[in-house]
């Protein structure tokens, strides 16, 4: 089982025997079957486990008295001590796919939480940067030193000159394609075609895409493979593109500090990996890309998650006659 918090293993350990070997599983189904991340797999985990413990605490002592009502009273008491809308339609999420794996596997006489209805999540409009705001990022490693935050990496000085290398091509490839951070890190050198400007994505649930990327973005990776990459090369590296200051793969973590803090250093709004693929989607809307074009390209199960760019586009365009028609 994926190591879920301190809280989350003491529940599970006070489960009953049966319950805690339903969990350990069905994280198992998960991460092996399904091939989920260890991320999913524990936010699953937690969820599962709170609500076992509900149910336990409403006299359940074995999974076949689990049904629609303990269901709901779960999610009643996560919505009485202040759980968001979004967490709420995650945990019901949760508890639906748990009913549908345990009636497949013969553990309850029926799927109790296919009727079991959600909140419907409330989505906030995602931070977007302007076109000339995100050159401005992606650039930012040619025209500045690397900023003190994060911390300066150590190493040789072949090294250290390698650094603004790596940062570029990063910013490069996360906004040319609207990968997501981890898929930009998990990225291989052989995963690179240079040849069609393609690189391949293993996204979530281990899909694979291809995505394509401009002539800036094969720029930055030309000088990174040739200059950058060997100066950091080590024994950790194995076939990594992008490598940290010890040599191994660069984590996710530290990109995210990378692209904070040169968007800091540029005078930008506070921005993540996650603004920049953003951004890349509307941008791409916003120039004429098909939505399914678009959707394919970030890797979406559902259109209806690329779908949020459209209502990007029409707010900036609000916001555009707003500012600028007599008659607004």
């Amino acid at each position: 089982m994926s190591r879920p918090d301190r809280g989350t293993r003491a529940m599970h350990q006070a489960l009953p025997p049966a319950l805690r070997d339903a969990v350990d599983d069905f994280a198992e189904h998960l991460s092996r079957v399904r091939n989920r991340s260890s991320h999913t797999v524990r936010a699953y985990v937690t969820d599962l486990v709170s609500l076992l413990d509900h149910a336990v605490r409403m006299g359940c002592v074995d999974l076949t008295e689990l049904d629609l009502s303990v269901l709901r009273s779960w999610l009643a008491k996560q919505r009485t001590t202040g759980a968001a809308r979004t967490s709420l339609a995650r945990r019901a999420a949760s508890a639906r796919a748990f009913s549908a794996w345990a009636h497949r596997a013969g553990l309850l006489p029926a799927d109790v939480g296919a009727a079991l209805a959600s909140p419907r999540a409330h989505r906030d409009l995602p931070n977007v940067l302007r076109a000339d705001q995100a050159a401005t990022l992606v650039e930012a490693p040619s025209r500045q030193a690397p900023p003190t935050n994060p911390p300066a990496e150590s190493g040789s000085s072949e090294a250290a000159e390698a650094v603004p290398l790596r940062d570029r091509v990063l910013l490069e490839l996360l906004y040319a394609t609207g990968v997501r951070v981890s898929e930009a890190c998990g990225l291989d050198v052989g995963d690179v075609d240079h040849g069609r400007r393609v690189i391949r994505v293993f996204g979530k649930g281990g899909r694979e895409r291809s995505v394509p990327y401009g002539v800036p973005a094969q720029r930055a990776l030309d000088d990174w493979l040739r200059r950058g990459r060997p100066a950091m090369v080590g024994a950790r590296s194995a076939d990594a593109l992008l490598l940290g200051a010890r040599g191994g793969r660069l984590n996710p973590t530290t990109a995210r500090q990378i692209v904070g803090a040169y968007a800091e250093a540029a005078g930008l709004p506070r921005t993540s990996p996650h603004d920049l693929r953003h951004s890349a989607a509307t941008h791409l809307l916003e120039g004429g890309a098909d939505l399914r074009a678009v959707q394919e390209l970030l890797g979406h199960s559902s259109l209806a998650s690329t779908q949020i760019y459209t209502h990007v586009s029409v707010e900036r365009l609000r916001a555009a006659y707003r500012q600028a028609h007599p008659r607004a």
